[in-house]
């Protein structure tokens, strides 16, 4: 016995010397070009990502009440969110399934049995008798089996498991950072449109003080206000009433959608009117390199391309040998006292092997299916990469573009209020006709219209920024083992 013992441990030290062969490539994160710098980033900060970049709470640069009350509970009570954070715990189940088949498995046995039957002689009128006799057995036994890696297929699935875990969790993350940067912008778009709601109702004063004007220089038979003048004067207003009616469908829509992010019933959420927009920040922009370790959907990416990598070493695993170790122990007896003694002690150990010698193709169909899938996952990274890049410099000259356009319309809009204010009072002194109040009147609402809109740009371009930088995330959040840098 002490024999059979020594060489099965000899196997199972085999086993575990074979069990550090690791067959398919060594993952190396796939190169990617990065330009030096943004060529849009004229007029913006160039700052360190970890020292000025926002980090964790980033909606709080824009001083909305609004947004730092309801961005916390994106993370919390958004159903996207708790979809990602769902798949996130399946992946962590997939990698401790994995890591499971690194170890042998242990079972007991135990059975116990219990038969009987009649014995003895027929007398010879033909009466049966006998006794029963009555035979107890028992069995109490422990099995062990274990499967070694030999060539590191379950160690690959692990990393394969693992690298799609933190894709995951990678996704969770931007998942998370979508909606956030989402109700920002909805929240934006809400107090612009409440803010466009104060113009139209300033808007609508106006015109009902020139309809007035209008309608007693009519009366008082002022050549400068015939009849046409007062009906135009009427639609005008009852245009602007028309108008800032059909604004409270937008802000319904808003604040609805606002209530769906932050996972709340549409009437479950009041949002008071607040015509007072949101601060632009000035966000501090890194070197394009730090995307790679701030973008969440990069890091997902870039991991997708890790688990494919472990995949091509499942697939080249299976053209080597699989070996199979087993050993039980246990006790046997009948009659069933007794059973622990050790003339009972019953065991058996066994060793098994299996090799593939003709599949006509399918192991090395798998392991070019492997290959394509992990080039198929580096195109998807550097695309990503490059989307990357793109989204940042689009934020970036939007910002300086609309810059730009907002200062020229500030002009517009003061030089256009004058001229209506102008135009009031020379048809009030009757040197000119109602058109002329009109259509400075229309131009002084198109341009704070428009001031308006650029203003709302611009704040949606800051948000989208600061999520095509990461939002403040970094993929050292994603823990596990360490990753290959470029």
């Amino acid at each position: 016995m002490n024999i059979r013992v020594f060489r099965l441990a000899s196997i199972v030290v085999l086993g575990g010397c074979l069990s550090g062969c690791l067959v398919g490539p060594k993952y190396h994160r796939p190169a990617v070009p990065i330009p030096t710098h943004y060529t849009e980033l004229r007029g913006w900060t160039l700052a360190r990502p970890a020292d000025a970049a926002p980090k964790g709470e980033w909606w709080v640069l824009f001083h909305d009440p609004l947004i730092d009350e309801l961005e916390p509970r994106v993370a919390v009570s958004n159903q996207t969110v708790r979809q990602d954070y769902a798949s996130y715990q399946e992946a962590l189940a997939e990698v401790k399934v994995a890591r499971s088949e690194l170890f042998p498995s242990l079972g007991v046995t135990a059975s116990v049995t219990r038969a009987g039957g009649a014995t003895g002689a027929v007398s010879g009128s033909g009466a049966g008798s006998g006794t029963t006799a009555v035979i107890n057995s028992a069995t109490l036994e422990g099995s062990a089996t274990w499967s070694p890696d030999l060539w590191g297929a379950v160690r690959r699935l692990i990393e394969e498991n693992t690298a799609t875990a933190q894709a995951d969790a990678a996704l969770l993350a931007n998942a998370t950072l979508s909606e956030q940067t989402l109700l920002a912008t909805t929240i934006i778009e809400l107090r612009t449109v409440d803010a466009e709601v104060d113009l139209e109702r300033a808007t609508i004063v106006a015109y009902r003080q020139a309809f007035r004007v209008t309608e007693q220089q009519a009366e008082a038979g002022i050549t400068s206000a015939p009849p046409s003048a007062v009906v135009t004067a009427r639609v005008a207003l009852e245009t602007a009433q028309a108008s800032l009616i059909g604004l409270g469908v937008a802000r319904a829509e808003y604040a609805h959608a606002i209530a769906v992010l932050v996972g709340e019933n549409p009437e479950d959420l009041d949002i008071s009117h607040s015509s007072r927009l949101p601060t632009l920040p000035m966000i501090p922009v890194g070197m394009p390199s730090t995307l790679l370790q701030r973008r969440p959907d990069i890091a997902a990416a870039e991991r997708a391309v890790a688990a494919q990598n472990a995949a091509i070493g499942i697939a080249v695993a299976a053209y080597y040998p699989s070996l199979s170790l087993s050993a039980s122990a246990g006790f046997a007896e009948s009659p069933l006292s007794g059973l622990l003694h050790a003339a009972n002690h019953v065991w058996s150990l066994g060793a098994s092997g299996a090799e593939t010698l003709f599949d006509f193709g399918q192991r090395h169909a798998q392991v070019e299916l492997a290959r394509a899938a992990y080039e198929s996952a580096v195109a998807n990274y550097r695309g990503t990469v490059l989307a990357a890049f793109e989204s940042v410099e689009n934020d970036l000259a939007g910002l300086r573009i609309l810059a730009a356009q907002a200062q020229a319309l500030d002009i517009a809009v003061r030089d256009s209020i004058r001229g209506t204010q102008i135009a009031l009072a020379e048809f009030e002194a009757g040197t000119v006709d109602y058109t002329t109040v009109a259509a400075a009147q229309e131009v002084q609402l198109s341009d704070q219209q428009s001031a308006l809109s650029v203003k709302e740009s611009r704040l949606v371009d800051a948000v989208a920024l600061i999520g095509d930088l990461g939002g403040g995330w970094s993929d050292s959040q994603l823990g596990g083992p360490s990753r290959s840098k470029p």
